[in-house]
């Protein structure tokens, strides 16, 4: 999240929708035994994500970059008993932690979860998808975004996290790393889309949200 003033962001917290029980315990489990859990989604990204697909009756929903399973937990919450959520991860040594805690949620039924390279698994997707969420490989967010897009149905949504990356993206005293680089071509490539309207929101670490024409 961008800075917030702690109480603040206590206050923000205390007046939305609190975690479940299973994302409470998947949180705790992640920030005590798997790297980088700087990662994790958390309450108020997870409860936004869960919103949007309630708001727009999502039945298909893409994630790209699984993590510990949290967001993919969340959105699948928020859909109905027909839906079905596709997550891919490409870290297998995360897949049995993630598993588990896809099988206490009780949404199993509604989340399939593939490992290996996103870029070789969803040209194989036959799907025609609401909801995609990016969430992965920074340097591949321009070709994740290409090869999903024909995926995405008229009206559907894009939301790539990460779009601020700490702030690196307006700092001209940044080195430009290969992760920076391929933050900064997606958010150019998206601005200059006329296929799509879009919204950058500094929720998190940002937001872009996409929504095809």
């Amino acid at each position: 999240m961008l800075e917030l003033n702690p109480e603040l962001e206590r206050y923000i917290e205390a007046h939305s929708e609190p975690e479940s029980d299973v994302l409470v315990e998947l949180s705790r489990e992640t920030h005590l035994n798997v790297l980088r859990p700087r990662m994790l989604s958390g309450n108020l990204q997870g409860q936004f994500l869960r919103m949007i697909c309630q708001m727009i009756g999502t039945r298909r929903v893409l994630e790209i970059g699984t993590y510990t399973g949290y967001a993919a937990i969340a959105m699948a919450s928020g859909m109905g008993e027909d839906g079905v959520l596709h997550t891919i991860d490409v870290n297998d040594e995360l897949e049995d932690f993630t598993r588990r805690y896809i099988g206490k949620s009780g949404l199993q039924e509604r989340i399939v979860f593939h490992v290996g390279d996103a870029c070789e698994i969803i040209p194989r997707l036959d799907e025609m998808f609401d909801l995609v969420f990016i969430d992965a490989d920074k340097r591949e967010y321009s070709e994740y975004y290409r090869l999903v897009f024909d995926k995405v149905r008229s009206g559907g949504i894009i939301i790539a996290d990460d779009v601020l990356w700490d702030g690196k993206v307006a700092d001209p005293q940044v080195k430009l790393d290969a992760q920076t680089k391929g933050i900064l071509d997606f958010n150019d490539m998206v601005q200059a889309d006329q296929r799509v309207t879009n919204l950058l929101l500094p929720v998190r670490h940002g937001l872009m949200i996409v929504r095809k024409k």
